[in-house]
């Protein structure tokens, strides 16, 4: 949020924290679904339940040793435009915010429809980072990996910022939003797999999607058999997304001289030449060592 520079008065400042801490319990609706971010004021909230995504970019700090300052820039600018791509282009989700190297979604999730298909955001963003990384390999860059952490759960909603000044956002709270963002940091490091789910989500999941991720267990090993799930993981992805990469990518000569062999036009491309988030699928992570 850009600042716009007024003077600050402590009587003015009393007042605003007196109004706030005076606001009535019950300006604090609970609600099934998200509202209109429109409904909100300084005085009123809402608890809702939802779903939280978040990714972000593993060890970051070691690309400001290896690139110079414009390419830096050209890394995540195009990291964070596609993150936010793949978020809004999903009706369920209602709010994305930017925080570093960090893109959160906030998704509406009624349903546990709608709670599947905010994991089927975690594998379109997964897909989307091998999609970038194959860019960055192109222009001699750092590829990247990421972690990506989702959760559901209830969260208070409230407009927060300086009453008057034009400053403000929506901010959320709750432990869906710090469980999802722990999970975040979570993925892919210490050989865990780059997509983590709560158990709240797991919960929730079909059967297949349940069939394709695995447990998380904290402890030792030998109790896991009576210990559950701390959460769950997977390498998930969207599948559509992975088809329209490969035949996106220059057949390699092998590929070429095979497809030829069986009568096949080796750089023939898709039938749709674009990717759908309305086409998702996912594949199981590959097996563990």
């Amino acid at each position: 949020m850009e600042t716009n520079q007024r003077d600050y008065y402590c009587n003015d400042s009393d007042s605003r924290l007196q109004e706030i801490l005076d606001a009535p319990a019950g300006a604090f609706e609970e609600l099934k679904s998200i509202p209109d971010r429109g409904r909100l004021t300084y005085t009123n909230g809402f608890y809702v339940y939802c779903t939280a995504v978040f990714i972000d970019i593993r060890d970051s700090s070691k690309l400001t040793s290896s690139h110079n300052t414009p390419v830096l820039g050209k890394i995540y600018r195009s990291y964070i435009s596609e993150c936010v791509a793949v978020l809004n282009a999903l009706d369920e989700c209602k709010e994305i915010f930017i925080a570093g190297d960090c893109v959160s979604g906030i998704f509406d999730t009624p349903y546990q429809e709608s709670i599947n298909r905010a994991l089927l955001a975690t594998a379109s963003l997964n897909s989307l980072i091998a999609h970038l990384n194959w860019r960055l390999e192109q222009k001699g860059y750092s590829t990247i990996s990421c972690g990506i952490g989702i959760s559901y759960g209830r969260a208070l909603m409230i407009k927060s910022g300086f009453k008057g000044s034009g400053i403000n956002d929506v901010v959320w709270m709750g432990d869906v939003v710090n469980e999802a963002s722990n999970l975040c940091h979570q993925g892919n490091k210490n050989g865990r797999l780059p997509v983590q789910i709560a158990t709240s989500v797991y919960q929730n999941l079909t059967d297949y999607h349940k069939s394709i991720v695995y447990p998380v267990y904290q402890g030792f090993a030998d109790l896991q058999d009576i210990w559950e799930p701390s959460q769950y993981q997977g390498d998930i992805i969207n599948i559509s997304f992975r088809d329209w990469l490969q035949a996106k990518k220059p057949a390699s000569q092998l590929n070429m001289l095979a497809a030829l062999a069986q009568g096949k036009n080796a750089f023939a491309q898709t039938a749709t030449p674009y990717y759908g988030l309305e086409q998702f699928l996912l594949s199981p992570p590959p097996g563990r060592s």
